[in-house]
């Protein structure tokens, strides 16, 4: 999942050395193993190994006091443990303007932050705000990805042996050397 969002965080929006922070699975991350030990024994280790290949991430965060004290701020994006550990703090700093983005996928897929919301669907009631953010940000992460590409594409074309069949090759004179 670190390599899906920091490829997403390349390619899709623009971000050549993302900064990414990681939430512990525990809450208050174990409390140094009184209250689980997942941040210290699979969490980390697989951290390591991440900055080893050059990811910079950090963390392993509480979730509870994370969003809360607005540490979401300093980084390009965050890595939840969960659904709702991303979910709800997403949701409450930006319902209505957020956007569902999901990454890894040959296609760009975008949804407004609130879902469905069957419970209002027809009823004249539905704030169209998120919606319309979510199908301009996949026009735009469609964008991106096109830059991403272009820009890595070798501009130099391989010439084949039979177009340069017939060239001539430029001869220096011995008195210009």
């Amino acid at each position: 999942k670190i390599n899906i969002l920091k490829d997403s965080l390349i390619k899709d929006f623009g971000i050549d050395k993302p900064k990414i922070a990681i939430l512990g699975l525990n809450p208050h991350t174990g409390d140094e193993g009184r209250i689980g030990n997942e941040e210290q024994t699979i969490i980390k280790p697989v951290m390591e190994q991440q900055k080893l290949n050059g990811t910079l991430l950090y963390g392993p965060f509480g979730a509870d006091a994370f969003f809360a004290r607005g540490a979401h701020e300093k980084f390009d994006g965050v890595l939840a443990m969960y659904h709702d550990q991303g979910l709800i703090p997403f949701k409450s700093l930006a319902f209505g303007e957020g956007v569902n983005f999901t990454a890894g996928l040959p296609i760009v897929r975008t949804s407004p932050d609130h879902g469905t919301a069957f419970d209002i669907a027809g009823k004249n009631k539905a704030d169209a705000g998120s919606f319309t953010a979510s199908i301009f940000e996949c026009v735009r992460i469609i964008y991106a990805r096109q830059g991403y590409h272009q820009m890595r594409l070798n501009p130099l074309k391989k010439m084949s042996a039979r177009m340069l069949a017939g060239a001539l090759d430029e001869k220096l004179n011995e008195n210009e050397i």
